[in-house]
């Protein structure tokens, strides 16, 4: 049985001080961005007669959106854990992005709380490991390989320059290796076994710069994942596929209306262009500076987009309409989910039992 997420190892607790500076940072730095880059870039009062000049339709569109982007990574739950609902999924992904949105390492506490809520359904560690890993696994395939795309795009559809085509090719190169590496993980315990081998030399060298002790065990790591995701990759892996491609393209769809009812035009900028702007700014959440990207992210993606060719004002308006919706709103939506798992106790069930399915092993 997972345990639950306020339970913490023994140990001195950080001095308040410390525990304070990185939500202080987040603020200090939203504020800079409201305050000081906003203003330094476009009228404020332009950004919001923009946003008020939105047709009652059009704000109908974006909601629809909205709530179609909210809903489409339970379909990669679901695809990755057998035997959860989609009710369940919902409540689960709803409430841990709530939380990840919220808390400066929010990841890791959403990690916790995702344990706990599937456990309380049934289901073993294990199960949620595996969903947890092969869902993270696409998801960052994605999330690196989308510049990739885009670049591509852009470059077929633009004079290519050489450093666009250079920068494709190197990511497109390194997609290429992470798919094959995968490959091979699936195709036998040996060659996982191998996999792992390989992967130990080069990060242990980088650690040796830093002067960290070599990494030992990777090839039972690698056979260990294969073991528990091999059955489900095999019968579900274009299906995990087409949901997390879903999931990513239904947020830059958000992103691309709202730009679009701003008034930025596909004169201004291209969808490829807005896409190439979308991909760079995702990969600033990977590094979690602040919850969300929350600072980074906005003014990435306001500089791009203007750097690419939109007014001022409406690519503002269109950023932070898109960031209001994809990231404030799932907040209280997160609160509300919460709430219906404290209370749904109909769902609830003993441990580890969960529904299983012929895609679930026996040592899971």
């Amino acid at each position: 049985m997972a345990t639950d997420v306020h339970e913490t190892v023994p140990g001195r607790r950080r001095p308040l001080w410390r525990r304070l500076l990185a939500p202080l940072f987040s603020l200090v730095l939203l504020a800079a961005v409201v305050f000081w880059f906003l203003p330094q870039f476009t009228s404020l009062g332009a950004v919001w007669a923009t946003v008020q000049a939105m047709s009652t339709l059009e704000v109908v569109v974006l909601l629809l959106a909205t709530v179609w982007n909210l809903a489409t990574y339970q379909f990669v739950m679901v695809t990755t854990t057998p035997g959860l609902t989609l009710r369940q999924a919902t409540v689960s992904t709803e409430t841990t992005t709530a939380v990840a949105n919220t808390l400066v390492g929010g990841a890791a506490v959403a990690l916790g709380l995702t344990y706990t809520m599937n456990s309380s359904w049934g289901f073993s560690r294990s199960r949620t490991s595996v969903s947890l890993l092969t869902s993270g696994l696409w998801n960052n395939f994605v999330k690196l390989g989308l510049p990739v795309v885009a670049i591509a795009l852009l470059a077929l559809s633009t004079p290519p320059t050489a450093g666009r085509l250079l920068a494709a090719g190197l990511g497109l190169a390194g997609l290429a290796g992470a798919v094959i590496a995968l490959w091979l993980v699936l195709r036998s315990r040996e060659s996982a076994a191998w996999v792992g081998r390989t992967l130990e030399r080069p990060v242990s060298a980088l650690l040796r710069l830093v002067h960290r002790p070599p990494v030992h065990g990777w090839d039972l790591a690698t056979t260990k994942f294969r073991d528990r995701t091999v059955l489900l990759l095999h019968a579900r892996w274009h299906w995990l596929t087409l949901a997390t491609l879903v999931s990513h393209l239904s947020l830059f769809l958000v992103l691309l209306l709202a730009l679009r009812f701003s008034g930025v035009t596909a004169d201004q900028v291209g969808w490829t262009e807005a896409l190439v702007v979308f991909a760079f700014a995702r990969l600033l959440t990977a590094v979690p500076f602040t919850p969300g990207g929350v600072g980074f992210v906005e003014v990435a993606m306001i500089s791009g987009l203007a750097a690419a060719g939109g007014a001022h004002a409406a690519v503002a308006a269109g950023v932070l309409v898109f960031r209001v919706l994809t990231y404030v709103l799932p907040i209280p939506l997160g609160l509300i989910t919460y709430v219906v798992w404290q209370r749904k106790r109909s769902w609830r069930r003993a441990p580890n039992a969960a529904p299983r399915t012929e895609l679930v092993p026996e040592t899971v």
